[in-house]
């Protein structure tokens, strides 16, 4: 007797596949290291600032400068990734990184630091971070776990927030911060033969069959892109701005300076769970309507930690609540760019709308030492980043979340 075929197909099981676990496990860890080791760059300020003669402006212009090159820096790996492959774009990228570090440790005038702490370290964050490892991971695995996927990944920077931190500081404690560089440019330099395990060429188009040129023209005519690119802003100036400044305001506020530093390491964690969350739902869920509310309720932390009374358990919640919601945002966004376009040329349109979240992170981080510069107070950059999370979450109600192909494109320009 014959069995009568099913009319549902059963989706493809992630862990059924070793090629795509070995992808997702080997680009969250290169994620955790990239990020995690930026993270550090608060702990140097310090020690590093006493023996060079700098004050925080210095650092804060070093930092400014490495997110305007992350961002450039983007567009460019993306596009590299496309063309020739992500494992020699990686590549690249981390020897950049390391020798960014390393040029860090011997840089003894500003603009040194501004060349190594600012440039080579941003055109390296560019290639070994999200805009080019998720797509490569997006390409691998099967697309019913495509948005769980790169939560995980996204969910491995947070970690990596939170585990290097820390370790980073016992370096400085127990080999004087010119060997903490020393042992973070080593480790990130082995992500150099992990780039091997993800090269390859581009996976096919998954989108309308066109050129690199034609895709980003394609989608710098396309509203939704706009939309898009510019609540990715809003992310960079709320994540930039908390994680240069809390750990001042909760000085400025009269805490010890270990409660800002445990502040930037809980939203680290709790946004493990808040990444991994949001690539869960994205599976699921409209991506579009996720975001909005994701943005909507960021409110909620920025009025909290504005109007409560500042205590450490105030700050903690604060920072609980936006682990939650803090690099959701990435997932859901790559969702949405290769779900719209296609992914052939995911990582450069990823990398184009990385730029906005940058050119955030550059404002976010400027605004807030300016204003507390002339008014002597955060809250005005506070009141600001309310302002510009209820902008996002109302920019996305509009996007259009089909995939786009030409004849669409031409009825809606």
């Amino acid at each position: 007797m014959t069995q009568t075929p099913t009319s549902a197909t059963p989706k493809p099981q992630l862990l059924d596949d070793p090629l795509a676990l070995r992808t997702i496990l080997i680009g969250t860890l290169i994620v955790l290291l990239a990020m995690g080791i930026r993270a550090t760059i608060g702990l140097f300020i310090q020690p590093m600032g006493l023996e060079r003669g700098w004050g925080r402006e210095v650092f804060s212009m070093a930092f400014a400068i490495q997110n305007l090159a992350w961002g450039f820096g983007a567009i460019g790996a993306g596009m590299m990734a496309d063309r020739l492959g992500a494992g020699r774009t990686i590549a690249l990228c981390a020897a950049l990184y390391a020798l960014g570090l390393l040029g860090t440790r011997y840089s003894s005038t500003e603009f040194e630091l501004y060349m190594t702490a600012g440039l080579l370290i941003g055109l390296g964050q560019a290639g070994t971070t999200f805009a080019v490892i998720l797509p490569v991971i997006a390409r691998t695995v099967p697309v019913a776990s495509r948005s769980t996927a790169m939560g995980i990944a996204s969910a491995g920077g947070s970690l990596g927030q939170f585990l290097v931190v820390p370790t980073g500081q016992f370096l400085i404690d127990s080999l004087d911060w010119t060997g903490a560089y020393w042992v973070l440019s080593l480790t990130l330099a082995m992500t150099l033969p992990l780039a091997w395990f993800l090269r390859g060429t581009p996976g096919p188009n998954t989108g309308p069959q066109q050129s690199m040129l034609q895709a980003i023209s394609q989608a710098l005519k396309h509203p939704t892109f706009h939309l898009i690119f510019w609540g990715y802003f809003v992310c960079g100036f709320h994540t930039a701005f908390i994680t240069l400044h809390l750990p001042a305001f909760v000085v400025d506020q009269g805490l010890n300076a270990s409660t800002g530093a445990i502040a930037i390491g809980l939203i680290g964690l709790f946004n493990v769970f808040g990444s991994f969350t949001a690539g869960k739902l994205g599976g699921t869920h409209s991506k579009k309507n996720l975001l909005a509310g994701l943005y909507a309720l960021r409110t909620v932390g920025l009025i909290w930690i504005l109007v409560m009374p500042t205590s450490p358990w105030v700050v903690y919640v604060f920072a609980g609540w936006m682990g939650i919601f803090w690099l959701g945002t990435v997932p859901l966004t790559q969702g949405l760019i290769g779900h719209i376009y296609g992914l052939r040329f995911g990582a450069t349109l990823m990398g184009m709308t990385f730029l906005g979240h940058q050119l955030g992170s550059f404002s976010g981080v400027w605004i807030g030492g300016r204003v507390q510069a002339v008014t002597g107070s955060y809250d005005l950059v506070w009141w600001l980043g309310i302002a510009l999370s209820l902008i996002a979450a109302a920019l996305y109600l509009p996007v259009r979340e089909t995939p786009l192909n030409p004849s669409v494109l031409a009825k809606t320009t």
